[in-house]
C-alpha cells in the first residue's frame, strides 16, 4: 500500500498534460504507464509528420470536437481553453519550433514527434514528476491496484487523473482494459466504435492497376459533412484524411457521394461531356473530360449503370455513390468513439461515481477529426483534468 499526492494513470498526451498541469500547481505527481515507454501512440502518429494542431479561430476549431467533453460557460472566452494558439506556444516553449502549412495544419519544423516528447519528458522529470512504466492498472479495491515488475501494488492518491485512452490501436496500449473496472464502480460507458477510420470496399479486378493511388481534387459529401482532403485507394478499401473527415457520418449511416469535379457546376461539367467523343475509347474520352485516370476509374467502378448523355454523365460525376462495405475495425482506427458518457462526469471532468477521480482524453465518449483536432483536444482535456485535480487538492 502506498500513498501519493497526485496520481495519473496513462502516459499518453492527455496523461502527460495532466501531470504537467498538476506539477505546475506545485503538486507531487506519480504517472503510471502499462507499456515499457510513454506515449507510444503519439510517437506512431508522428512517424509521418506530427500534425499537432490546426491554426484557425477557436469557435471553428472547437466546433469540430463533438461529444462528452463538457465545458463551463464561457470556456472559449475566459482564457481556460488550450486551443491552437496555446498548443503552438506550449510546443515552442519546449524548444520545438513549429510551422503552419498551406491548409492551416501545424507541424514541428522537424516533422517528428520524438524531439517534442524528449523535451516534454525532460521538463516533467525536472519538475519532479515520477514515471513508472510497466505498471498496469488491474483493480479498484482498496485503492488503485497495479500489476508491476515487483508484484501487486495498491496506490491511494488524494487526487487521480485517468488517461488510459480509448480502444483504437490496442497494440500501442489503448486496449480499453479499464472498462470492466469502471463499469463495476457504477460509471456509465458507451460501447466503443471506430473513428477516423477507413472503409472496406470490394473492388472489381479493373481497379487493380490503381491500387495505392491517391484521390485528389474531389469532395466527399456524407450527410452535412463535406471533405476536400486527399484519400487513398487500397486493396482493402479507402483510407486517408479525406475519408476520415466524414468517417463518423458514413459510419452512422449517412449516404456517401463523391463529387469528382467540385470546382465546376453541373452545367459546365455537362458541356465538357458534350464534346464529341470521336473514335476515342470510353476510358480515354473520360480522361479527356476529367483529366485524371484515378477519377475515371472511380467513375467506372461506382457509376454503373453508366449514363447515356452528357447531362447524365455530369450528374453522376457530381454525385458518385460511395459504395463501401462498412468501416474498418478498431484495431486500425486512428481513434475511437464511445467510452465514458457525458453524464458520468461533471463540468470539471470528475467522475460522479468516484469523487476525486478525473478523466481525460479518449476514455471519454467524444470525437474529432484528424488534422490537429484530435490531438489538441486530448491535450486540452488533460490540462483541464489536471487543473481540476489540483484545485480539488487545495479544496478550491
Amino acid at each position: 500500500m502506498e500513498r501519493v499526492d497526485a496520481l495519473v494513470i496513462g502516459a499518453g498526451p492527455a496523461g502527460l498534460m495532466a501531470a504537467e498541469a498538476l506539477m505546475g500547481q506545485g503538486r507531487s505527481v506519480v504517472v503510471t504507464e502499462a507499456m515499457p515507454t510513454p506515449a507510444r501512440k503519439f510517437l506512431m502518429a508522428g512517424k509521418s509528420g506530427l500534425n499537432l494542431t490546426k491554426s484557425e479561430p477557436d469557435a471553428a476549431f472547437w466546433g469540430k470536437v463533438t461529444g462528452a467533453l463538457p465545458r463551463t460557460p464561457g470556456y472559449l472566452d475566459n482564457g481556460e481553453a488550450f486551443g491552437p494558439a496555446q498548443v503552438m506556444a506550449w510546443a515552442e516553449g519546449l524548444g520545438v519550433p513549429m510551422f503552419t502549412g498551406s491548409s492551416g495544419r501545424v507541424f514541428p519544423v522537424g516533422m517528428k514527434a520524438s524531439p517534442l516528447l524528449r523535451a516534454w519528458m525532460a521538463r516533467l522529470r525536472a519538475g519532479g514528476v515520477e514515471l513508472r512504466t510497466r505498471w498496469r492498472w488491474v483493480d479498484l479495491e482498496s485503492g488503485f491496484g497495479f500489476a508491476t515488475p515487483d508484484g501487486h501494488v495498491t496506490v491511494n492518491a488524494d487526487a487521480t487523473v485517468l488517461a488510459l485512452g480509448g480502444a483504437s490501436w490496442p497494440r500501442l496500449g489503448s486496449d480499453a482494459a479499464w472498462v470492466p473496472m469502471l463499469a463495476g464502480a457504477g460509471v456509465p460507458i458507451a460501447p466503443f466504435r471506430p473513428a477516423n477510420m477507413g472503409f472496406h470496399v470490394t473492388w472489381t479486378d479493373a481497379m487493380a492497376r490503381i491500387m495505392g493511388s491517391a484521390v485528389k481534387g474531389v469532395a466527399i459529401h456524407a450527410g452535412e459533412a463535406v471533405s476536400r482532403g486527399e484519400w487513398v485507394i487500397t486493396r482493402q478499401g479507402i483510407e486517408g484524411g479525406g475519408v476520415y473527415e466524414v468517417a463518423s457520418a458514413l459510419r452512422d449511416g449517412a449516404e456517401g457521394r463523391v463529387d469528382l469535379a467540385p470546382n465546376l457546376d453541373a452545367t459546365a461539367l455537362a458541356a465538357r461531356f458534350a464534346r464529341p467523343r470521336g473514335k476515342l475509347s470510353l476510358g480515354n474520352w473520360l480522361r479527356r473530360v476529367l483529366g485524371d485516370p484515378v477519377k475515371v476509374a472511380l467513375l467506372l467502378e461506382w457509376g454503373q449503370p453508366l449514363p447515356a448523355d452528357a447531362a447524365g454523365w455530369a450528374a453522376r460525376a457530381k454525385a458518385l455513390p460511395l459504395r463501401h462495405d462498412g468501416p474498418m475495425g478498431l484495431e486500425r482506427a486512428i481513434s475511437s468513439a464511445g467510452g465514458i458518457t457525458r453524464d458520468a462526469v461533471d463540468e470539471t471532468l470528475q467522475l460522479r461515481a468516484l469523487p476525486g477521480v478525473f478523466v481525460a482524453g479518449e476514455m471519454l465518449d467524444w470525437e474529432a477529426p484528424t488534422g490537429g483536432y484530435l490531438l489538441t483536444a486530448c491535450l486540452d482535456s488533460g490540462r483541464r483534468a489536471g487543473m481540476a485535480a489540483a484545485r480539488a487538492l487545495t479544496g478550491a
